[in-house]
């Protein structure tokens, strides 16, 4: 992508919701309305917008619809100028949840990961027991589900992460509850017979938020950047958006597991360094590099949905600038230095 600078919110909502040929392709071979659950939170609007500017390009008349409980003040108006309709629903009050129109196609975004150490029994309910409530209530033809890579172990760094077929062996809680989510989405699946996705992602990136943010900050500040979680994946939320979107076209009963992943296994210590010499700081580094990361593998994804197609320099490029021009941040650590699964 050919951007040398992302000016503000306005230019950075557009291109992270820009569809891809494949995306308007994949909108136009689609039937059906499409419905976001937990869409009020980083990624569901502009993957919400995606869907909506996709099925624009591909002449398909469609709803595009919103749910979430919408405590973010302007996101509904933002929603719908872009054409998209919203509804305020508690996922996890069963009544509200009923009341919510019936669609085809679903996309499950609904999640609890920061603060769940004090909140475990909250955490289990959005991560475990709501996934079979939606299943139950909506019964959509095709559901495309987000998981995360914290359903994988540590694993060596250098031999290209884990794969989706590699043993589930989460480390904490919310690890824990997110496979929790896994079987009782593919329970459901096969008994109502509900085709499905679980996109385990990690991790999406954009100006706002995510790992790169969580590096850049500290070096801006003169604060030490601890190494000891030394290497990680990072793929770019637009990428992300379009490959959530085409794999509405790859489900099936029992649900497939797809990783979404950054193709390489990123050092800590280097991105760093990268953001001191691009912003004109010091940097201090913390810690040894560890020899194990939560590291996934990527190759399935992009060869059912695409490969990503910006890179981590252009990530660090546009981080750097937006950061140094002191713009909107969502200062919501990703906490991905955590290696006790306790967020």
């Amino acid at each position: 992508m050919r951007i040398d600078r992302i000016a503000d919110v306005d230019e950075l909502e557009d291109v992270l919701s820009r569809p891809t040929p494949e995306v308007i392709e994949t909108m136009g071979r689609l039937e059906g309305d499409v419905m976001f659950l937990g869409a009020g939170g980083k990624i569901g609007p502009t993957l919400a917008r995606m869907a909506r500017r996709a099925s624009d390009a591909a002449a398909v008349p469609r709803r595009v619809l919103a749910v979430a409980r919408f405590t973010t003040p302007g996101l509904r108006e933002r929603l719908r100028s872009w054409g998209i309709e919203t509804i305020a629903c508690d996922l996890l009050d069963r009544d509200q949840l009923a009341r919510l129109p019936r669609v085809p196609n679903v996309f499950y975004l609904a999640a609890m990961k920061f603060g769940t150490t004090g909140q475990e029994t909250m955490t289990w309910a959005m991560n475990t027991y709501l996934p079979g409530m939606v299943c139950e209530q909506l019964r959509p033809a095709r559901l495309v589900a987000y998981s995360t890579g914290n359903v994988y172990p540590l694993v060596p760094v250098g031999r290209g992460g884990s794969v989706e077929t590699d043993p589930l062996e989460p480390v904490g809680e919310y690890g824990m509850s997110c496979l929790g989510r896994e079987r009782i989405l593919g329970y459901f699946s096969q008994k109502l017979a509900i085709p499905a996705v679980l996109l385990r992602l990690n991790y999406a990136q954009e100006p706002r938020y995510g790992i790169l943010v969580d590096i850049a900050r500290p070096v801006l500040a003169g604060k030490p950047v601890d190494v000891t979680m030394g290497y990680f994946n990072a793929i770019w939320q637009g990428d992300s958006n379009a490959m959530t979107l085409r794999a509405i076209e790859h489900v099936q009963v029992p649900p497939r597991p797809i990783n979404v992943a950054g193709p390489e296994e990123l050092s800590v210590r280097r991105v760093a360094e990268e953001f001191g010499r691009l912003l004109d700081k010091p940097v201090t580094i913390t810690g040894t590099e560890a020899p194990d990361a939560l590291l996934s593998n990527g190759r399935l994804g992009y060869e059912l949905l695409g490969r990503p197609s910006v890179s981590p320099d252009q990530m660090i490029r546009w981080i750097a600038d937006w950061l140094a021009r002191g713009q909107p941040i969502y200062d919501r650590p990703t906490k991905f230095q955590a290696r006790d699964g306790k967020f």
